[in-house]
């Protein structure tokens, strides 16, 4: 199974290459990736080590949302702002000192106005203080891979040591919209209040007003961090990353982020892979049942150059039969994806259900109903 899984994975890297040709972005350091796959289709100094300011908070918002999914926190839960969030200063909507405000209203703030001082609030609330977020920021980090990050602290203002880099960030960006996605009902917000009104919001992403598909994700900036941006947008079913780390100016982040996510709408497709037929049960020796059916393992989202998946053909590999045992899941065989009589694909077929091996009694029997073909007897 590892062994098909590997080379599933080579496929794939086969299949999507990284490209060499430069694309129009003016930034230290850019990468574009997939969402459901997790492949790079684009990157530039992906791994460089560098401040990414705002865009920080992506880490912040990810640990909110796994609270509220896990049930610790809610939307409605009440926050009550500390001193020391409300001196954060960049960034923030000025929150007084005990002011409070809803989980989901301090969500919006950070996801559309980038408040600084919310997103210490939030993280005072979920970890008890500031630096136990930390902790779990850079723990979670480590979980993902996130191998060139170090945070400091959950807003992304100027801090000795708080770096990260392009490939960390799309990292942390696809963990969370692939597993968090309703973060969109913030992320797609142009503008909005708090306050019962009296306080206008107002998205530091521009691209959620003018480019099509936007689902997100954070902006960031500061003197030494230079104009960074996570993009997310979503076409036909695919949803892609962006990432610009150190950009000159606004503007030229938000359009090499366009120019990255242009790129990929136009050359990949998401193609999710089924049998053209049903695939056959398969007799099983000595097994009871005695018969398995087998089914599509993982790996069955492929992401394809669109010339490549205009041209895709299936082939089927099972054995004629097996023998017991068999265990739920274990790999029986392979669907060979290919295109212009390449394979881009091998995909594992795997057992649906466990099979157990017959005892010695139930094989005798078996074996007697056979040989004499045993009938009721009627007397």
């Amino acid at each position: 199974m590892k062994r098909v899984l590997a080379l599933l994975g080579i496929l794939c890297l086969l299949a999507v290459p990284v490209r060499a040709e430069a694309l129009a972005v003016e930034a230290e350091s850019c990468i574009l990736m997939e969402k459901a796959t997790g492949q790079v289709l684009y990157a530039e100094n992906e791994h460089e080590q560098l401040e990414p300011a705002s865009v920080t908070k992506i880490m912040t918002l990810l640990l909110v949302m796994e609270a509220i999914d896990s049930g610790s926190l809610s939307y409605d839960d009440t926050v009550t702002a500390s001193a020391y969030a409300c001196s954060m200063g960049g960034s923030q909507i000025w929150l007084k000192e005990n002011e409070q405000m809803t989980v989901r209203d301090m969500l919006k703030a950070v996801c559309v106005a980038s408040a600084n001082d919310c997103s210490v609030a939030l993280a005072e609330h979920v970890a008890g203080s500031a630096e136990a977020f930390v902790e779990r920021m850079n723990q979670r980090a480590a979980e993902l891979g996130m191998n060139d990050t170090h945070f400091v602290n959950p807003t992304g203002l100027p801090a000795e040591g708080h770096v990260t880099s392009a490939y960390d960030i799309a990292l942390m960006s696809r963990e969370l919209i692939l597993n968090h996605p309703d973060i969109r009902q913030f992320t797609t917000i142009w503008m909005d209040t708090l306050r019962d009104g009296a306080f206008t919001l107002s998205n530091t992403n521009r691209l959620v007003r003018y480019y099509e598909g936007t689902t997100g994700l954070k902006t960031g900036s500061t003197d030494a961090a230079g104009y960074c941006l996570s993009a997310t947008a979503e076409r036909d079913g695919m949803e892609l990353i962006a990432v610009i780390l150190k950009a000159p100016t606004s503007d030229q982040r938000f359009s090499g982020a366009q120019a990255l996510l242009n790129y990929g709408f136009s050359l990949y497709t998401l193609v999710d892979v089924t049998p053209e037929q049903v695939l056959p049960a398969l007799p099983v020796t000595l097994g009871s049942p005695d018969f398995v059916q087998p089914v599509l393992g993982e790996g069955s989202e492929l992401l394809l150059e669109k010339t490549v998946a205009a041209d895709l053909s299936q082939q089927v590999l099972l054995p004629e039969s097996l023998k017991a045992p068999i265990q739920a899941g274990e790999e029986l065989g392979q669907l060979l994806v290919t295109s212009g009589g390449e394979t881009v694909a091998a995909i594992p077929i795997v057992a649906g259900e466990a099979v157990e091996r017959l005892g010695y009694g139930q094989i005798l029997v078996n074996f007697l109903k056979t040989a004499f073909l045993m009938e009721p007897f009627h007397g």
